[in-house]
């Protein structure tokens, strides 16, 4: 799930970088954006979410178009928990006798719950309309595995040879549910994941102001993901004599402290090389608050400005909301329980129980339990209280090649690496010491982000532009 950070915040960039940007990027060949559309069309008409959807069925659309393309059946490998959770790891061949360690990419084949009524197109038919692809998946992120698998083919139709071999993982859970792939896969065949580095195409594609491609996010770090369970009890009672500690008042007033009470500002070299970075393409009301930030101390007043954007607040601190609610028995009674999940975004360097002591701290109730809720479903008194790794180094053999390719694409686009305020499956390979980048293709307008909401949608030339980015970014990575 791609959230960007300070970088998506509008009317934050001024026109300078825009204005550089004036080449249309490559033209994708006819043949091969006639073969994108098949596959991304096929990816988003296949249901792939928790409920009642099927990620293996995706990884075998995808394997037999690879196939098809001349893949070795032992370089396609499925493999998972269950029948409706199987990941397809990919593996192109590199040059016989390379010494170089592969190139993994990550990419989640699931997609959040979409319901038809919510949609004024069904979520699971690929509709093209006013320049737009519609569907569940079309920014987050059938478009990349399309991306990708189209790029293995095209590179293996014209006999390319890598100077290492590529690993592609399509992969289960990303968006929820008790099957990670990316995960199981670390755990259970670690041998099909061994790599150099990983790119990620779940990280942000270039943003457009005005139409024009004004910057690349590369994510370079991301926020750990915690649910918290926090539940008030008390006897209950009869709803004609109301008491003042009936359960839902009590985890009401919590949820209001929790409000008042934001967690500290901390910048990490990520963020602060994020903001240094774009208070030098902002307009100059904007680039007077990051300077106000960067400043030691911090001036209050621009923390206390720049806090008032959801984004730029998020980039500041650790982050803690309320997102489900549920309580009472009857309505003629008072409730006995009452209980909140507490969604937090924790910043590189904290651990989860860290964040829950915080949270009983905030609360100062012991009327109140504060549980932390695992990825599966199962609660515990305490939290994990490993610390998120420290952002990895931004790598040469990954950097070069892509401002090589973005000059090509997107002349003039300024790149600047960035802290993920979401989470990705990069946590995973992160903490499997692999240094892991989040870089996408697909170019969204500054208010176009639709990942997650109704009506999802990709702008039909910044699909096809994002095929030819990665196309040309694997071969740039593996000369």
């Amino acid at each position: 799930m791609k959230v960007c950070g300070v970088i998506a915040l509008a009317a934050v960039v001024c026109g300078t970088a825009a204005a550089q940007n004036t080449t249309a990027p490559p033209q994708l060949p006819e043949q091969d954006r006639a073969l994108s559309r098949q596959i991304f069309k096929e990816f988003i008409e296949t249901n792939s979410q928790d409920s009642d959807g099927s990620v293996t069925a995706v990884s075998l659309l995808a394997r037999k178009e690879l196939l098809k393309a001349g893949f070795a059946p032992e370089d396609l490998i499925l493999a998972g928990p269950n029948d409706r959770k199987q990941n397809l790891v990919v593996r192109y061949r590199g040059a016989s006798g390379s010494k170089l360690k592969p190139v993994l990419i990550i990419c989640h084949e699931d997609v959040v719950e979409a319901r038809r009524a919510d949609w004024s197109t069904d979520p699971y038919t690929f509709v093209e309309k006013d320049g737009f692809f519609y569907g569940r998946g079309t920014q987050d992120m059938k478009d990349a595995d399309a991306d990708v698998v189209v790029s293995f083919i095209r590179l293996k139709h014209e006999g390319y040879v890598p100077n290492r071999d590529i690993i592609l993982a399509l992969t289960a859970d990303e968006e929820g549910g008790k099957s990670n792939g990316v995960s199981w896969l670390l755990k259970n065949r670690p041998e099909l994941m061994q790599a150099a580095f990983v790119i990620n195409p779940d990280g942000e594609g270039p943003t457009l102001q005005g139409g024009k491609a004004t910057e690349l996010l590369v994510e370079a770090t991301e926020k750990t993901y915690a649910d918290y369970r926090i539940t008030a009890t008390n006897p209950g009672g009869h709803s004609s004599e109301p008491r003042p500690d009936n359960a839902i008042y009590e985890l009401m007033h919590a949820l209001l402290k929790l409000e008042a009470t934001p967690f500290p500002v901390e910048l990490n070299n990520v963020s602060r090389s994020e903001l240094e970075q774009m208070g030098k393409v902002s307009s100059p009301e904007t680039a007077a608050t990051i300077q106000g930030i960067l400043k030691t101390p911090p001036d209050p007043q621009a923390i206390a400005d720049f806090s008032k954007i959801p984004e730029g607040n998020a980039t500041l601190r650790t982050t803690c909301v309320a997102t489900m609610l549920q309580g009472g028995r009857a309505p003629n009674a008072l409730p006995a329980v009452a209980s909140a999940n507490v969604n937090c975004r924790i910043l590189p360097g904290h651990s989860q129980e860290e964040t829950r002591k915080t949270l009983v701290s905030i609360f100062d109730n012991p009327k109140l339990t504060v549980e932390y809720m695992a990825d599966d479903g199962t609660i515990s008194p305490t939290a994990p209280s490993r610390e998120s790794l420290p952002p990895p180094p931004l790598r040469a053999d990954v950097m070069d090649p892509l401002k090589q390719v973005t000059a090509q694409m997107w002349p003039g686009i300024v790149i600047i690496p960035s802290m993920e305020i979401g989470a990705s499956d990069s946590v995973y390979t992160n903490m499997a010491g692999l240094p892991s980048y989040g870089i996408g293709g697909a170019a969204i307008d500054d208010n176009g982000n639709r990942m997650h909401g109704r009506d999802e949608r990709l702008g039909v030339e910044s699909y096809y532009n994002s095929v030819e980015f990665f196309y040309l970014y694997l071969k740039a990575l593996t000369k």
